[in-house]
C-alpha cells in the first residue's frame, strides 16, 4: 500500500502504511519518520514497537542499527521483545506475586514461574491506537492502549500512552505516560537492541559502552535481584569509563556467568531528572549514541541468549551478542523490594518517563 505523508515539520516527514496483517485479519500499521540524509525510524502499532532505525556512519552511509523481524508471525512468536514497549511492568516480578496495600495479587507468569515484561500476553503483543504528531520541529507518532483491570493479573484499569518523536538534530525521543483508576504498579520501557555496525552484521562485542552508575543489582540464577545493591568498583560492571563489551562479558565473574556470559542486569543510575546515563559507540563505523533519561535504572542486556533461531530483517539469523538493549526503567522486582524506588501508581497520579537516544558520528 502506498505511504501517505501526514506530517512534515521542516525536513522531517511522517508516512503511514499498512505494514502487515495479523492472522485474524487485523491490519498492522507502520509509520516511517525521518529524512533522506539523517535519521529515519520505523514504528509499528503492534507492541508500540521501534521496528527500524537508519543512521549514517562517518562516511554518510546509512544502516539500520536496531534488530527486528520482518514477518508478523515472527514478531508474535519471538521472545526477545525486539523494539517493543514492554509493560505493564517491564523486567521481572519474582514468582508472579505483587503485594500492594495489604493484598497479594497473583500475576500471569512465564514458564519459569516469574512475571517478565508484564506477563506472557503483555503490552508487546497488543495492537495500539496510533496517530501522527508534531511538537515544534519534532515529528512522530503517539500510540495509546487501554489495559483493563485484571489484565495479566494486575489491578486497576490503566490508560497508557507511548510517543516516539524524531528531531532534526538526530535524536529519537520516547515518552511514556499512564493513569489508573485503582492502585497498581507501572514500569514501562522500550526493548530495542542496538548494533551500530548494522543489523545482522555480526556482534556488538567490539562496541564500547559507558554507563554513569556507581552501583548495580546482583541477580540469582533466574535473574531476580538478590541481596543489597552492590558497588561496581573493582568489578566488570564498572563502566564509568568506556569499556569494550567483549572484554567485559568474557570475564569469569559469577554474575557475568549467571547471565549467560553477558550482562542482563540493572545499573543504579547516578543523579536525578533528565540526564545523560550511557554512551554506546562503534569505532569502526564512527556511530555513537548517547542515552538520556528521567528513569532511575538502566537494564543492559547483551543478547547472549540469541541462538540463531530468530532471523532478522537482513535475512541473517541472530546469534549471541547480535545486539545490546539499553532499557531505561525502574528496578526489577521493585514491588517486592520496598528499598527500591516505588513503582506504585494511584488514581489522580500520572506516570511519566522520557528517554532520548541521541545519534552522532566521530
Amino acid at each position: 500500500m502506498p505511504r501517505d505523508a501526514l506530517v512534515s515539520p521542516g525536513e522531517l516527514t511522517v508516512c503511514q502504511e499498512v505494514a502487515a496483517t495479523l492472522p485474524d485479519g487485523q491490519p498492522v500499521t507502520g509509520w516511517t519518520i525521518g529524512s533522506p540524509e539523517g535519521l529515519t525510524v520505523e514504528v509499528l502499532d503492534l507492541g508500540a514497537r521501534l521496528q527500524a532505525l537508519y543512521a549514517p556512519d562517518r562516511h554518510g552511509r546509512r544502516a539500520n542499527v536496531v534488530l527486528g523481524c520482518e514477518g508478523v508471525e515472527d514478531l508474535l512468536g519471538e521472545a526477545a521483545y525486539l523494539g517493543a514497549t514492554v509493560g505493564r511492568y517491564a523486567n521481572r516480578i519474582a514468582d508472579g506475586l505483587l503485594p500492594l496495600d495489604g493484598t497479594t495479587h497473583r500475576l500471569a507468569t512465564q514458564p519459569n514461574g516469574h512475571t517478565l515484561h508484564g506477563g506472557p500476553d503483555g503490552f508487546a503483543t497488543r495492537l495500539w491506537d496510533g496517530v501522527p504528531v508534531r511538537e515544534g520541529r519534532r515529528a512522530g507518532v503517539r500510540l495509546r492502549l487501554h489495559s483493563p483491570d485484571g489484565d495479566q493479573g494486575f489491578p486497576g484499569a490503566l490508560t497508557v500512552e507511548a510517543t516516539y518523536l524524531l528531531d532534526p538534530a538526530g535524536a529519537l525521543w520516547i515518552g511514556y505516560r499512564a493513569t489508573t483508576d485503582a492502585p497498581t504498579v507501572v514500569n514501562l520501557a522500550n526493548h530495542a537492541y542496538f548494533n551500530l555496525a548494522g543489523e545482522g552484521s555480526g556482534t556488538v562485542l567490539d562496541h564500547l559502552l559507558r554507563v554513569e552508575a556507581p552501583e548495580y543489582l546482583p541477580v540469582d540464577g533466574e535473574l531476580i535481584p538478590i541481596g543489597p545493591i552492590a558497588r561496581v568498583a573493582g568489578t566488570p560492571f564498572d563502566l564509568r569509563e568506556a569499556a569494550v563489551i567483549g572484554e567485559r562479558v568474557a570475564h569469569m565473574d559469577p554474575q557475568i556467568r549467571r547471565a549467560g556470559a553477558g550482562f542482563d542486569h540493572n545499573w543504579v543510575l547516578d543523579g536525578n531528572g533528565f540526564r545523560k546515563v550511557a554512551v554506546l559507540s562503534h569505532p569502526a563505523s564512527g556511530r555513537r549514541v548517547e542515552c538520556l533519561t528521567t528513569e532511575p535504572g538502566l537494564q543492559v542486556y547483551t543478547g547472549s541468549h540469541f541462538d540463531g533461531s530468530l532471523t532478522g530483517r537482513s535475512g541473517r539469523p541472530y546469534h549471541a551478542y547480535a545486539g545490546i538493549a539499553l532499557e531505561t526503567q525502574h528496578f526489577p522486582d521493585s514491588p517486592n523490594r520496598p528499598e527500591y524506588p516505588s513503582t506504585v501508581l494511584r488514581p489522580g497520579e500520572e506516570f511519566r518517563s522520557t528517554t532520548a537516544y541521541c545519534f552522532s558520528v566521530e
